[in-house]
């Protein structure tokens, strides 16, 4: 093996490292909604966690992937630990779907059938289509599928310059020599172990051995334990991110690693037993790049039946090595980890904006429950809210703005404007409930009181908006385009009543039936009131241009308005139900 053969070798390594690193991550991207999916699955039955496990890896091609998303759960608080164990060992039989892959490569035969098979013979074909989705396709999918497709194709050109570059060492002597040391079983698991956790992918590093399976000295009793070895080894990434995460999030890391070690302890100390009874000849058989995808399932297959009814032992392990501290943890609302999977990290967005809309909108209501029994408690409440709401908007406006620099489809990148929209109309209904809740402690700090055809006009407009703020709040809960679609005609009764309400105080004022510094105060309610209704509006019209594809804010709305006689009749059915006297 010469300099020039060295050089193909570490060519070889990067673009098969490249290239998987681009496939998985182009993988994540197009799979986001299975990813959904198969995440919306996870329960506490073992079997569910195992499926869901196995179907994001094989998806990913990334079980180190999958465990660091398992940790960013824990750690936000969307997982408990004892799911997060049956995830975990499903990732580990899940990340054995990638040598299968590869083995494709050793596929041998004359015949034209089996030679199209050959990932070599299809894969420039795979790389001429992925090169033009990526060149002269907009959809931001199709260039995720020809990046899939290019990647594939630049692993497996990486593969085979691998395995053409080390194939003159079948004949060198030092070379068979290390592998007839691998046998030795602490110094091949050591051997996986170190490799793995270096490029931090089992998939990666068992790509690898089978690479160099093209040397006819990669053997069974050397590739075992080098296999058992790359299972430990991929644990460091998991490891690694559970720096500065809760206690459980760690706890997590710590089963990935646990599950590994025990594992391979067990299965390493029966296959040492084995060798006692096993011919010499098996354990000196050279392995090719199929068999090596074999030994690897069948090693993971075996360590999930071996610990999958034990997980209830690893949970408490990790809470012995793992123990609570005094003081509460404060758990991440929103984790960085997630980021690397743009679908699950605009999911959990969602779900945090959610409880930001419900935070909101109480403020709002109570403020108005206060026109008629305010309390220092429930005014300290409102408060507390708005700011909680403000504290959402910044955690959940920020993680947007970061989740906007890594490559997403079209569809995730329009869910993330529209959030971004909306979290801004919620913050400001949460404003005018500490405003309307100021007005209210106005009147009674100077003893104000509007007179009794004012109380019912006030009344009448706090229902509409009562009634506004609870339509907006389930149509983005529900994504209710229906529901949706009736606030525009209650917005514009409220500005209606708005209008009339200000005529009538005029009036009032003018007979002496009400004082200026009552107006002041009344002007500030009717302000609150209509630019709540108007934030309303705006909520229906993101999830209205969410359904249908619309980007330009209103578009729908004005739409709805001009040429809608569902619009005239539900204007005319609030008109009649928000009558003043």
């Amino acid at each position: 093996m010469n300099l020039f053969d060295v050089l193909s070798l570490i060519g070889g390594l990067c673009l098969f490292l490249f290239g998987m690193n681009i496939m998985g991550d182009a993988l994540e991207r197009r799979a986001g909604d299975k990813l959904k999916s198969l995440l919306g699955k996870m329960t506490t039955k073992k079997s569910a966690g195992l499926l869901t496990g196995m179907g994001v890896t094989a998806i990913i091609q990334s079980s180190s992937a999958t465990t660091v998303m398992v940790v960013g759960f824990v750690n936000s608080g969307i997982m408990t630990l004892k799911q997060a164990i049956n995830v975990i060992m499903g990732a580990n039989v899940g990340t054995t779907v990638t040598a299968w892959i590869l083995s494709l490569g050793g596929i041998d035969g004359d015949s034209t059938f089996i030679q199209l098979l050959k990932p070599m013979s299809f894969t420039p074909i795979l790389a001429l289509i992925g090169i033009i989705f990526m060149l002269f396709c907009k959809s931001n999918k199709k260039k995720d599928t020809g990046m899939i497709l290019l990647g594939f194709a630049t692993l497996m050109f990486g593969m085979d310059t691998m395995s053409a570059a080390v194939e003159k060492l079948k004949d060198v002597h030092e070379f068979k020599s290390i592998f007839t040391m691998f046998q030795n079983p602490v110094l091949g698991v050591l051997a996986g172990a170190l490799l793995t956790a270096i490029i931090q992918s089992s998939s990666a590093s068992v790509g690898i051995l089978q690479s160099l399976t093209s040397t006819g000295q990669v053997t069974f009793g050397a590739a075992v334990p080098i296999i058992m070895g790359q299972n430990i080894g991929t644990c460091v990434t998991a490891l690694l991110s559970s720096i500065g995460t809760t206690k459980n999030a760690k706890r997590a890391a710590f089963v990935h690693l646990m599950f590994n070690v025990i594992g391979t302890v067990v299965w390493l100390v029966v296959f040492s037993i084995a060798k006692i009874f096993i011919s010499q000849n098996l354990l000196d058989a050279s392995l090719g790049e199929f068999e090596i995808a074999i030994v690897h399932t069948l090693f993971n297959i075996l360590c999930t039946l071996l610990l999958l009814p034990m997980s209830g032992i690893l949970e408490r392990l990790a809470q012995k090595f793992v123990p609570d501290n005094q003081k509460p943890e404060i758990q991440s609302e929103l984790d960085e980890r997630l980021l690397t999977t743009p679908p699950v990290a605009l999911e959990r967005c969602r779900v945090v904006a959610t409880e930001m809309a419900e935070c909101a909108v109480s403020a709002m209501r109570d403020a108005i429950s206060c026109l008629d029994n305010y309390t220092p408690e429930l005014a300290e409440s409102i408060r507390e809210r708005e700011e909680k709401t403000d504290h959402y908007e910044d955690i959940i406006g920020t993680y947007l703005v970061k989740l906007s620099s890594y490559q997403t489809s079209d569809a995730n990148s329009a869910r993330s404007a529209e959030l971004l929209k909306l979290i801004g109309d919620f913050e400001r209904i949460s404003d005018h409930s500490v405003d309307l809740l100021e007005a209210v402690e106005e009147l009674r700090e100077k003893e104000l009181s509007f007179s009794k055809s004012g109380q019912h006009e006030i009344k009448v407009l706090a229902s509409a908006v009562g009634e506004i703020i609870d339509l907006a709040y389930d149509c983005f809960l529900n994504s209710d385009v229906q529901k949706a679609y009736t606030i525009e005609p209650l917005e514009q009764i409220i500005d209606r009543l708005k209008e009339q309400l200000r005529t009538r105080h005029i009036f009032r004022l003018q007979q002496g039936e009400c004082s200026i510094e009552t107006g002041f105060v009344w002007s500030d309610l009717l302000t609150c009131f209509e630019r709540t209704s108007d934030h309303c509006s705006n909520i229906a019209a993101c999830v209205i241009d969410s359904a249908e594809g619309n980007m330009s804010m209103h578009q729908s709305i004005r739409a709805f308005k001009s040429d809608s006689p569902e619009f005239k009749e539900k204007y005319n059915e609030y008109k009649e139900k928000y009558v003043l006297a």
